[in-house]
């Protein structure tokens, strides 16, 4: 079959989802995409997590990374060069599989971020202050929590155009922390030994596979994250494979050798899920100033404390620009996901100031502010129980997501072959499979394992204590505990995801037919493409294209907007004056075409 070309191709959605679009802002370029992704991947909140599992930990990394984290990153390279829509996962779920599947998986992948920010990094960041500032519990734990949260929730309102500059200086700090962390570690290595580890201990067994599975596939997770900004990318079919394919080495290597380090300098039973990390870091640095003891405390003093301290900043920025990144992500995916139909039309405003879904990241604030408090309040400040039921809910609700979004390949291989695909996953149908079958059965493996952990101990004449697997998030015994701060937010996640798609049902009566080639106008294009109404009319330019961004664009356009009630609105051309540029046609919800004058030409 031939391919039909990006204006003969049209994508299906509404005079709402049109007229918001007029707002973004082309800012996004290929190597903010790589340090991006860095920082949207290599989150350390968890690499305790992961160290805490010994040397089994670090080889069902290096596997995850390969049949895993590979043919998902092969996937997402190839739906989000194909698919470059704003909104990118929610986009994809939507064409293979519908709106209202899509809308309630879209809820569902949104809600885990707000609670991770509220939660574990919340709760990591203030547990990095307490090891090397000594700050104390109390009133102080709250005002930090806020401060923490509303920080990033404030990196997510900004305009990308200085937004994106958190999580690039986020990947930096990554590098500069684990880089002097591994050097540090040679140097203490040299000066004090090295607690030593046979190669039995990288034997993989099945009980520490059901604890670290679920973590290791949440390290690896965020690549579709970009692609939410699709339409905010200067050269989405260029950049995405290109960032993706060569973050993947990096970030593989950004978890192995800090945890291998980590196991160099600790024993296992000294490595928890919340503070390895921060312990491994506090003991080697006293090769600059402090000591051991006995017990194995680590004390910094001087120079030793000095560093220490500058690191633990460097590791709440880490933290903090991680979750930014992934909020940034999610909050624009359900804001297209409510203009599109599928949520409450008021959470899908974007900005004409920032070309940023500010509702929806305000909306993000408050759900963490309104967790973290509640949180601390039923834990009674059990910090350890606290995350990892929090870390639970976080990493089920990404992997549920996960196994509408990765089918997606698959499917619209087969439902829309005439898309053109700059980028297509090797191996022919059996690459396209296999790409597909792998991520969507670890993203299952892990979503099991973490609502009934244990499941399978003992089973087939195999040795251990399902309970162990409790007693490691901290619920030793308490199985309905457990059971219930699981199964009862995701009820509740679902049944949020319903009422939303319910309450899109005015939006979805607008419904038009944008072209492809809306989403793929570059920085400098010329004209607009046009958007179609839903009886078959058109518009004389698109409402859907992203005005240029950073400079004039000759012979550019202004776009129209489309307002809610079918009125055509002014909207103009973001940063600089396009030069002779034509107006814009606006879509109408009735399907009629109103010209929209060019936006601020003078």
């Amino acid at each position: 079959m031939a391919q039909a070309t990006a204006d003969e191709l049209v994508y299906e959605t509404t005079a709402s989802a049109v007229q918001e679009k007029t707002k973004l802002r082309r800012h996004f370029r290929r190597f903010d995409m790589f340090f991006y992704l860095i920082c949207t991947i290599v989150t350390l909140d968890t690499v305790g997590a992961v160290a805490a599992n010994g040397a089994e930990g670090f080889t069902w990394l290096i596997f995850l990374a390969l049949f895993f984290f590979l043919p998902y990153g092969l996937s997402i390279a190839e739906l989000g060069s194909a698919f470059p829509q704003e909104g990118g996962p929610y986009v994809w779920t939507r064409l293979a599989f519908g709106r209202p599947l899509a809308a309630i998986n879209s809820v569902i992948y949104w809600i885990s971020n707000p609670i991770w920010v509220g939660g574990t990094l919340t709760i990591v960041s203030f547990a990095a202050l307490q090891e090397f500032f000594g700050f104390g519990g109390g009133d102080w734990k709250y005002v930090y929590a806020l401060a923490f949260i509303w920080f990033v929730t404030g990196t997510a309102i900004v305009s990308l155009q200085y937004g994106k500059w958190v999580p690039t200086a986020g990947a930096w700090a990554r590098g500069l922390l684990l880089t002097f962390f591994v050097a540090t570690v040679i140097v203490y290595a040299a000066k004090h030994g090295v607690h030593g580890f046979g190669g039995h201990a990288f034997l993989p067994t099945y009980a520490i596979f059901i604890a670290v599975v679920p973590v290791l596939i949440f390290n690896y997770a965020g690549l579709e994250v970009p692609s939410a900004a699709g339409e905010e990318m200067t050269n989405p079919r260029r950049d995405v494979p290109f960032s993706i394919l060569s973050s993947g080495t990096a970030t593989v290597l950004a978890y192995g050798i800090p945890i291998l380090a980590i196991l160099i300098v600790l024993p296992v039973s000294a490595v928890t899920g919340l503070t390895g990390f921060l312990d491994a870091i506090k003991a080697v640095f006293t090769v600059y100033g402090g000591h051991v003891a006995s017990d194995g405390t680590a004390t910094l003093t001087g120079t030793g404390l000095l560093l220490g301290r500058i690191i633990a900043v460097l590791f709440v920025f880490a933290l903090a620009s991680a979750g930014a990144t992934w909020i940034m992500g999610a909050d624009r995916t359900e804001a297209i996901a409510s203009v599109d139909g599928g949520g409450p039309r008021v959470l899908g405003r974007f900005s004409q100031r920032f070309g940023t879904p500010v509702t929806m990241n305000v909306c993000s604030g408050l759900v963490s502010t309104v967790l973290m408090i509640a949180a601390f309040q039923i834990t009674g400040g059990n910090s350890s129980r606290y995350f990892a039921a929090v870390l639970g809910l976080t990493i089920s609700t990404t992997t549920i997501s996960y196994l509408f979004i990765f089918p997606a390949l698959a499917k619209l291989r087969y439902s829309r072959p005439d898309v053109e695909r700059p980028y297509r996953v090797p191996g022919g149908n059996a690459g396209m499979w296999i790409c597909t079958i792998l991520p969507t059965f670890w993203a299952l493996v892990a979503t099991v394992f973490l609502l009934w952990p244990g499941l399978g101990v003992n089973w087939f004449g195999a040795g251990g204590n399902p309970n162990d697997s409790l007693a490691f998030l901290n619920f030793s015994h308490e199985r309905l505990q457990y059971e219930l701060s699981q199964l009862v937010p995701l009820a509740i996640i679902v049944l949020i995801g319903v009422a939303f798609y319910f309450l899109g049902g005015r939006t979805r009566q607008q419904e038009v037919e944008e072209p492809l080639a809306a989403a793929l106008a570059s920085v400098g294009a010329g004209s607009a493409a046009g958007a179609v109404a839903a009886d078959g009319s058109a518009a004389d330019g698109s409402a859907a294209d992203a005005p240029a961004a950073d400079a004039p664009a000759a012979g550019g356009s202004g776009a129209g907007a489309v307002a809610a009630d079918g009125s055509a609105a002014d909207a103009p051309a973001a940063d600089a004056p396009a030069a002779g540029g034509s107006g814009a046609g606006a879509v109408a919800a009735d399907g009629s075409a109103a010209d929209a004058p060019a936006g601020d030409s003078s």
